[in-house]
C-alpha cells in the first residue's frame, strides 16, 4: 500500500465554501489520504458541518479547538497527522483531483523532500484538468534563491499550500504563533532542511479570490509582521552559509519599508508613527547590510539614499522613472 497522506485544513468562519474545498480533497484520485479538518473555533456552522462530514467518511477527522489563528490551526494538524507526508489545503481553496497524486509521484521520482505546483486565481469554477506542464528540481541555494524571483515566479515556493512534504521536516519547526505572513517565516526553514525541491509548472490548486489575478491587501500594523519574518531570515542566511543571498535579502527589507512607507494613507491609524518607525528601520537596515547592500546596484542604492532624504522627492522621481518606461 502506499504511505498514507495527511491532508490538513485550518478552518475558520468559511461556512460558504467548505463543502466545495473538502469535496475535491474526497475526491483525491491518490487513495491513501486523511483530511485533517481543524476547527479553529469556529462561530458559525462549520464545526457542525466538520464533524458531519466525518461521520461519513472514515478518512476525515476533526479537531475542534480554541481559535488560535492559521498558524495554531496548522501547527494543531501538524501534531495530529498520522501521515508520513503533509500536504495544506486552505478551507476557502480547492484542488485538482489529482493535486495529492501528482505531488507524491513528483517526491517518489526524484527524491525530493518537498513538491510543488503552481496555482491559479479562481471563484469556483473547476480547474481544468492540465496535461504536460514539465517539472524541475532544486536544491541547496537554488532552491533558496527561488524565493527572491520576481513576483509572480517566487509566490508558487514562499507559500504552504501548493506543496507536499515529508512529514520529518517537520520534526523540529512550526508555524509562528499568533502572527500573520507565517509561510515567510517557515518555509525557507523548511528547504534547508529539505534540501531538494521538484516543481510542476501545472496547477493544481485553486486560490480563491472574489477578484480572480488580483488581491488587495489593506496595510495595518499587523503587515509589519513581514519585516519582522525577513529580519529573521536573513539571521538565519548568516548562520547557516547562505551569504550569496544577503544582497537581495538586504534589497527586499529595504522595498518593503518603502512601500509600506506609501500604504500609510490618511485611513491607516497612527500613520505618522508607522511612517517615522519605517524611516527609522530602513536606516537600520541599510546600516546593517551595508557590506551586502554595497553589492547591488548603483540606481538601486542611490535610491534609497534619496527616500532617507526625502520621501516625496523620491515618489515624484520614481513616478517620472515609471512614467517614462
Amino acid at each position: 500500500m502506499e504511505p498514507l497522506i495527511s491532508i490538513i485544513v485550518p478552518v475558520y468562519q468559511v461556512e460558504k465554501y467548505l463543502d466545495r474545498c473538502v469535496e475535491s480533497l474526497l475526491r483525491q484520485t491518490y487513495g491513501n489520504v486523511e483530511i485533517l479538518l481543524v476547527d479553529d473555533g469556529s462561530p458559525d456552522g462549520c464545526p457542525q458541518r466538520c464533524d458531519e462530514y466525518a461521520e461519513k467518511d472514515e478518512r476525515v477527522r476533526v479537531i475542534h479547538q480554541q481559535n488560535a489563528g492559521l498558524s495554531g490551526a496548522r501547527n494543531s494538524g501538524i501534531d495530529a497527522a498520522a501521515g508520513e507526508y503533509l500536504a495544506f489545503v486552505d478551507s476557502d481553496d480547492y484542488v485538482a483531483e489529482d493535486f495529492i497524486r501528482t505531488l507524491y509521484d513528483l517526491l517518489r521520482t526524484t527524491g525530493s523532500a518537498i513538491s510543488q505546483c503552481r496555482f491559479a486565481y479562481v471563484r469556483g469554477e473547476a480547474l481544468g484538468r492540465e496535461e504536460g506542464g514539465g517539472c524541475a528540481v532544486c536544491e541547496g541555494e537554488e532552491l533558496m534563491a527561488k524565493l527572491y524571483g520576481p513576483e509572480e515566479e517566487a509566490t508558487p515556493f514562499v507559500v504552504a499550500w501548493n506543496k507536499l512534504y515529508k512529514r520529518e521536516l517537520f520534526a523540529h519547526i512550526r508555524y509562528p504563533q499568533g502572527r500573520i505572513h507565517e509561510d515567510e517565516a517557515t518555509t525557507y526553514r523548511l528547504f534547508h532542511e529539505g534540501k531538494k525541491l521538484a516543481f510542476t509548472e501545472r496547477a493544481l490548486y485553486g486560490y480563491y479570490t472574489e477578484n480572480a489575478g488580483s488581491i488587495t491587501s489593506v496595510f495595518s500594523r499587523r503587515r509589519l509582521q513581514w519585516l519582522t519574518a525577513h529580519e529573521e531570515r536573513i539571521r538565519f542566511f548568516q548562520e547557516n552559509g547562505y551569504e550569496n543571498l544577503l544582497a537581495q535579502a538586504y534589497r527586499r527589507l529595504c522595498d518593503a519599508c518603502i512601500t509600506f512607507y506609501f500604504r500609510c494613507t490618511d485611513e491607516v491609524e497612527e500613520k505618522d508613527r508607522l511612517k517615522r518607525g519605517l524611516s527609522k528601520r530602513l536606516r537600520e537596515y541599510l546600516r546593517q547590510g551595508r557590506p551586502w547592500i554595497r553589492k547591488l546596484p548603483l540606481r538601486t542604492r542611490t535610491g534609497y539614499g534619496i527616500f532617507c532624504l526625502c520621501p516625496a522627492l523620491y515618489r515624484r522621481l520614481l513616478k517620472g522613472v515609471q512614467g517614462s518606461a
